[in-house]
């Protein structure tokens, strides 16, 4: 009897932890279940609770503040790769004549500067650099003053140095191309000028295709007092 009393009562206990332990398990689920249920409102504008915020909406940085992001950098800065500054005034045409191309150009350099040419100067000086390009177009199109000849005449004689001087600065009626060009791409288009005037006599030495076009360490010297421009 005793034995068998004590079997009841083992069962009994066993059954007692079991039904408290489901019975904990329905109140979590019942729980759980009512906070999803509370947090999918009608009303979109108010999508409930959000469990870590900033993982959906990040901080605002000091760096995108409007003082910061609209800073220039300093004078003088060069960016890692790119030709140092061209310390020439817009006035010092006579020393331009003297400044030279600091890069070492390949074929595929003067190819690279003659589709920039065409791209930016064609439009005015023709795909021949006569002068005669669709804006001209022999006096017949909108523009009534011939753009400057560039194999011909004057102008054929400008320097690498003088050419890059007047995309930078402009000259007359042409505006500067400084922002259309950077300064790698400017020498590659004066390089190409000068490679077709006076049938190549003009051409920069170029470097075999397997040689990479790379600027110079530094940029050629020019001296710093400005000069009287020198006339056109």
């Amino acid at each position: 009897m005793k034995n068998h009393r004590g079997c009841t009562q083992n069962i009994s206990l066993n059954y007692n932890k079991q039904m408290k332990r489901t019975s904990n398990i329905l109140i979590a689920a019942a729980v759980v279940s009512g906070a999803m249920l509370s947090a999918c409102g009608k009303d979109n504008r108010k999508p409930g609770k959000h469990y870590m915020p900033d993982m959906g909406e990040s901080r605002a940085y000091e760096f995108y503040s409007e003082r910061l992001s609209t800073l220039k950098p300093v004078d003088g800065t060069v960016k890692r790769g790119e030709l140092l500054p061209y310390h020439l005034k817009a006035v010092d045409t006579a020393q331009s004549n003297a400044v030279k191309n600091p890069l070492t150009l390949t074929k595929a350099d003067l190819e690279e500067g003659k589709r920039l040419f065409n791209i930016y100067c064609g439009i005015c000086h023709g795909s021949k650099l006569d002068g005669n390009g669709p804006l001209y177009n022999g006096g017949n199109g909108p523009y009534v003053a011939a753009p400057a000849n560039l194999v011909s005449g004057p102008k054929a004689g400008y320097t690498e140095g003088r050419l890059f001087h007047v995309m930078t600065f402009g000259y007359n009626a042409m505006g500067s191309y400084a922002s259309q060009l950077d300064k790698e791409q400017r020498w590659k288009v004066a390089a190409y000028i000068r490679s077709v005037q006076n049938d190549g006599a003009n051409a920069s030495a170029v470097a075999s295709d397997s040689t990479q076009s790379a600027p110079a360490a530094s940029a050629a010297a020019a001296p710093a007092n400005d000069s009287t421009a020198a006339s056109h």
